[in-house]
């Protein structure tokens, strides 16, 4: 789609050739800015090219979800083949940093240099350190080259929830943003049943082989289909940029580089330090302390940098812009994401261990009887652009019937008691907290366009994504800790089990009796795990309430 806007006012700089570049930036900025009075004067992209892109871009998100879930339920046999038990962790969390770490940074990339260029580039990254995941022939190999294959599958998701709004005219937005729940469901869903399937039937390696026949035609798609200047083509205004135009000066000047690096850290330090305590370090470890100490300094860096660059009269475009931090709708907006980040992905891997260690189910029962929860996401996402979108419901109402269900679906899911046999309520439980984290998850990313200047909207994008990845870390470290506080000394005072990481191997070896015991203990720590989760839903209330106005937004 190409957009008929506005220039936007550029400070001047002093000097002819910050002018020169300031005028470049102009140029390019030019039709970015878009009235609400001028949606008449887009060219949206119709027919066969649409869909294809669509499919494309389904793809990507669907392989770059998928990662997680699906070498989970493979982690055994890689360590059968490779060795290297100590360092397993590794392989998820090294693609969860290098994912998280670049969200941001290729949001504002694609403003530079293109969304079709960013785009292509992360399918081609994701691509070919999927193939190398597949030769790794050491555990520390696969460990680094997972890293940059999270690094090529952040940059397509990022890339992937740009693109899908631009796609489509405002009214539209909810529809289709509706359909990433679905995609991103459906990858959580099958993920766990695909790596089990391969891992009972053939070699680890097809689990990151698979993706490459399946990427490369969203690749191709992607190539033929998205225009070059996407999504200002068809802008009369609008200099179409060449290979040179992309590595002058005028153009390199552009990137904030220092914003870059200190986001790039600030991230991974903070991930790191949330991935790994109350695991292999405990919360009081220098590890633990000296990354989220690292981490805070490097926040504070970023801020006080990106203060400057957004005031300062330069080119430079700043990488998280101060414009989000003054603006109390976006920033309701981002610890919105924080704290759904955990209720959202946490459950899909609470439940299923429930399900195996406390009632005794296989793997594909355990991911089956966790459908109610995965299935429902979408349909709340649907439901929500439906209110929201046709009937015109402000969307913080909406918001806060979401975190209401979920805090009342995690609640009941907290206090069952702590039996041996599935309580059939379970599934009427998660339903009620699919429902409401499907409302939120929707409607978080719908708002972000409606509450930011439109030379924004891709960076605020990015940063949804980026600070629910984050979030869902944070959450996962807390609520584990939680989980081990609980279980731990349980287990080593009444069945004299001091290492709960050896408990699947201990379990077979002792009494039916001790068996049960063990089970009940393990009950109860889910239990005391999920109410984390509802904590985290109650918190979203409040940061819903700093979106409120006299007369409501609507969609």
């Amino acid at each position: 789609m190409a957009y008929q806007g506005n220039n936007h006012s550029v400070h001047e700089a002093t000097g002819g050739k910050s002018e020169i570049a300031l005028q470049e930036i102009n140029r390019d900025k030019q039709g970015s800015e878009l009235s609400g009075s001028e949606h008449e004067d887009i060219v949206y992209i119709h027919g066969a090219k649409f869909w294809l892109i669509c499919v494309a871009i389904a793809i990507m998100m669907f392989l770059v979800n998928l990662e997680v879930p699906v070498v989970i339920t493979t982690l055994v046999a890689i360590t059968d083949d490779l060795q290297g038990f100590d360092n397993v962790g590794w392989v998820v969390s090294s693609y969860l940093l290098g994912y998280v770490g670049v969200i941001v940074i290729c949001a504002k990339f694609s403003d530079i240099f293109g969304r079709k260029l960013i785009f292509l580039s992360s399918i081609v990254f994701f691509i070919i350190f999927s193939a190398a995941c597949s030769a790794a022939q050491t555990m520390v190999q696969l460990i680094i080259f997972r890293a940059f294959q999270g690094i090529g599958g952040g940059g397509c998701w990022s890339l992937a929830t740009i693109i899908v709004v631009e796609l489509v005219p405002p009214e539209q937005y909810a529809k289709f943003v509706a359909n990433i729940s679905i995609i991103n469901a459906l990858a959580l869903l099958l993920g766990p049943i695909v790596g089990g399937a391969i891992a009972s039937n053939t070699t680890w390696r097809w689990i990151f082989i698979i993706n490459i026949p399946i990427a490369i035609p969203a690749l191709v798609v992607a190539f033929l289909f998205i225009p070059k200047n996407f999504p200002h083509h068809g802008q009369p205004n609008y200099k179409s940029k060449t290979i040179g135009d992309m590595v002058a000066k005028s153009t390199l000047d552009r990137i904030d580089i220092p914003g870059t690096i200190l986001v790039l850290f600030a991230t991974v330090a903070l991930t790191a330090a949330f991935e790994e305590a109350g695991k292999r370090f405990e919360w009081r470890s220098a590890y633990v302390i000296t990354l989220l100490t690292l981490s805070g300094f490097l926040w504070i860096a970023l801020a006080i940098w990106e203060r400057y660059v957004t005031r300062s009269n330069t080119v430079r475009e700043p990488i998280l812009p101060w414009r989000f931090l003054l603006n109390r709708e976006m920033m309701g907006i981002l610890l919105n994401f924080v704290l759904l980040g955990g209720p959202t992905v946490i459950c899909m891997f609470i439940l299923p261990q429930r399900f195996q260690l406390v009632y005794g189910t296989s793997g594909l029962d355990a991911g089956v009887r966790l459908i109610p929860f995965t299935a429902v996401i979408p349909l709340g996402s649907i439901f929500a652009s439906i209110l929201a979108g046709k009937l015109k419901i402000p969307p913080v109402y909406l918001l806060i019937l979401g975190s209401a269900l979920q805090v009342l679906g995690f609640a009941l899911m907290g206090t069952l008691p702590s039996t041996l046999d599935i309580p059939s309520r379970i599934y009427g439980f998660q339903v009620i907290a699919g429902w409401g984290c499907g409302i939120n998850f929707s409607l978080l990313f719908i708002l972000i366009p409606f509450v930011n200047e439109k030379r924004d909207n891709a960076t605020a994008l990015g940063a949804g994504s980026q600070f629910r990845f984050m979030g869902g870390a944070i959450v996962l470290a807390v609520s584990t800790s939680v989980f081990n506080g609980y279980v731990r000394p349980r287990l080593e005072s009444q069945l004299g089990i001091s290492d709960a990481d050896t408990l699947t191997q201990i379990l077979p070896t002792v009494s039916r009796e001790l068996q049960e015991q063990a089970r009940r203990i393990l009950a109860g720590g889910y239990s005391n795990q999920i109410l984390v989760l509802a904590v985290s839903a109650v918190l979203q209330i409040p940061a819903t309430l700093l979106m409120w106005r006299k007369v409501p937004l609507k969609i």
